[in-house]
Formats: structure tokens, sequence, C-alpha cells
């Protein structure tokens, strides 16, 4: 008995719940994910459309391998569409994208906070301005490769965690909204990504090997500060590196080159080991301590995104929260105080910086629901009474 490709057995349980045969229009990057993505929306029965964002060009950012939406990648995920037999369109969002993250990027470093650019291009770009362009163009949902769970059952339309855990991406799209959410489908989130690579072989696809990417798109060899430099020349000003009792250790040459929780090359030797705490933009500041000053419980949240099935309000919510993308949730309480709203955490966390994200997770065991997020606005330490100095 002749053994059925698993393409195949997948795309045979793949449910977007539409009818057979309506439009849905796949974003595709150049990797492996998006592109088993479009061979299984194509092979289910659905009219699979194509449709990659060129979104930077080598005059801002230098092209590297692993990258993505530039030059090489897009003639592969081209190439891909024509194996598949699906159409396939390349939309010029370099403006938008340079507005909407790049310069964001820049801005957000300059105030001495530390910024997450592919939150932004899908909050943004590619949930905003693509998911429109697609309504527009007549498609009835527009599926991605990210590994995040869709449901639509009794209990209503939620976003969830993938089952692979280790390439779980909803800390990247926490600020997902129900609109959005209603419009989008994702076919890989109950796959493990061994799996995704497998079809891609099986399928011979010619992005079958290539490596994942790891780094932000724009960033040639991780190096934040060369971008800000670029899109903010000579907006990066000298100061000094401060020690949270007061002294004056040393000076820098711009904030932009710190972040916080960073050790390694402050320039101070000497002494015990010393962390960036925290950056002080409007003073140009670069304050270091101990590790033990790193640890934060109160966080203050701004642009809350929130998926939960009751509004936020003056009553306080268990939840599980996500302060680095590669860190597990942990146990906090929301509260929404006249200030704004706050996330307690029940154990100090050390490392959480202004500009990142905090994720919100349902408390129950077993619960794989994402509850939304917020970014990072303020930060209180572990020794502060955070009802008190809010």
């Amino acid at each position: 008995m002749t053994k059925t490709p698993i393409t195949d057995r997948i795309a045979a349980n793949l449910d977007l719940g539409l009818p057979k045969g309506a439009r849905v229009d796949v974003a595709k990057s150049c990797g492996v994910d998006s592109s088993v993505t479009a061979a299984l929306v194509a092979r289910a029965g659905y009219d699979a459309v194509g449709i990659t964002l060129q979104l930077y060009d080598h005059g801002v950012a230098i092209q590297k391998k692993g990258a993505c939406c530039a030059g090489q990648d897009i003639h592969d995920a081209r190439r891909v569409s024509e194996d598949l037999g699906i159409p396939h369109y390349v939309l010029d969002y370099e403006d938008r994208f340079g507005e909407a993250v790049m310069e964001d990027f820049a801005d957000t470093y300059l105030a001495g906070a530390t910024p997450i650019p592919c939150v932004r291009c899908n909050q943004r770009v590619k949930f905003k301005d693509l998911l429109q362009t697609s309504r527009d163009l007549g498609a009835e949902a527009m599926a991605t490769g990210h590994y995040i769970r869709r449901t639509d059952d009794r209990e209503g339309l939620a976003l969830r965690r993938a089952a692979d855990a280790g390439k779980d991406q909803s800390y990247f799209l926490f600020a997902t909204t129900p609109e959005q959410l209603s419009f989008l489908r994702f076919p890989l989130g109950d796959l493990p990504k061994e799996v995704t690579r497998q079809m891609a072989t099986e399928l011979g696809l010619v992005v079958a090997d290539k490596p994942d990417s790891q780094d932000i798109c724009f960033v040639p060899e991780g190096k934040y500060s060369s971008v800000v430099e670029r899109l903010r020349p000579g907006a990066s000003v000298p100061g000094e590196i401060v020690h949270v009792d007061g002294t004056v250790l040393g000076r820098h040459q711009g904030v932009i080159h710190y972040t916080v929780g960073q050790r390694r090359g402050l320039g101070i030797g000497g002494g015990d080991p010393l962390f960036v705490v925290r950056l002080d933009a409007d003073r140009h500041q670069v304050v270091v301590g101990p590790r033990e000053a790193l640890m934060v419980q109160d966080i203050r949240i701004d642009e809350v995104n929130w998926l939960g099935a009751e509004p936020l309000s003056s009553t306080p919510v268990k939840v599980g929260v996500k302060v680095r993308s590669t860190r597990p949730p942990v146990p906090a309480t929301i509260e929404v105080r006249n200030t704004g709203t706050w996330v307690v955490l029940d154990d100090p966390q050390e490392g959480v910086a202004p500009g990142q994200a905090c994720v919100f997770y349902a408390a129950g065991e077993g619960d794989t629901r994402v509850l939304g997020g917020g970014w990072v606005k303020q930060t209180l330490a572990a020794s502060v009474n955070g009802q008190d100095a809010a």
C-alpha cells in the first residue's frame, strides 16, 4: 500500500472555516513556514494567492543571511509560488514600513527604551495595512506561517499558544485585535517545526533548508546602534555612566549603545559586577548597579490590547505574563489604577525595560489562551511598593 504524503494528510484535515474554493491570501515572506502554509492552503482546496511585502531597500539596511522581505528573499518567495502553481504578488510597502517600524525603532532607542520592531511590524503593517489590502482585493481570509493557534468554538474566538512551545510566537502577536483575528488563519499552529521542514522537503521547495530568521530583518549583523545612527545622524549624545548611588563612574558615547541588563562592554572595569539598570535619555545617563537593582515587581503598561472575555476593570485579574519572548509566563496580577494599567508580578523579575512587550496569558493550568498585552512604559524596583508609588 502506498503511503499518503504527509503534506496531503495534513492538508486533508485543514479546515479554515470557509467553503472550499474561497480565496485565501497567504502572507509569504521568504522562508519555509510561509511557503508550507501556502502549499497547505492550496492543497486543502482553497484559492491560495501569495502576497509578499517589499519592506526595505539596501540604501537603508544591508541584506544579510536569514533576513526577509528584500532582494533574493522576494525572488525565493516568487519561485515557491510558481512551483506551487499559485498566483503571487509583491507589494511595495517600503514607505509604510519605514515610517511605522524603522522610524519608531530609532526614536524608541533614542528615548532610552528597548524596541521590538517585529511586534510593530505585525501590528502596524502586516496585520493592519496588508490585512486591509487583502480584504479590499476580495480575499475571505489571510493565512500566515506563524506558530500560534486561532480557535472559534462555544467560548468564542480566541488566540492560543502554539502546540510547539519551542516555536510559539504569541509574544510577537499580542497586539492582534479581535477584528483582525476574525480574518486571520494560522495553519501551522498545531504542528511541530520538524514536520513543517519535512513537508517542505517532500514538496521539493527551494527554501526547504533555509535557516530561520533570528535577527531583526533590517539590522545588519545585529548592530542596532548603526541603524539608529543611520536614521538619526548625530542624535546620539555622549554622557555619564552613573552608579545607582549617584557616583559618576565614567563616560559613554550615547544611550543607544546600551540595553537594560547589559553587563559586558560598559568600559568601567574593576570591582563587583555591574549591570545597566536604566537609561535616562533626558539626562544622557547610563545608570548601572548590582544585579539585585535589576529586579522589578510593578510594571506600568501602555497601549493595552485585551482579548479577554470580560473588559478590564478595577477588579484585579490573575494572569500569567511574559516580559521576554524566551521566558515562560510567570504569575502576575493586572490592576487598573488611576495612573493606568499595572502588572504586579508575584515574584520579581530582572531585566524588564521600557519599550519591551508584556504579554498576558490565561492563568488556569492547561489554559493556552493569549489574553493580549501591552508595552512596558514604566518599571518599579522590587523594593518599592508599587501601589504607594503609583
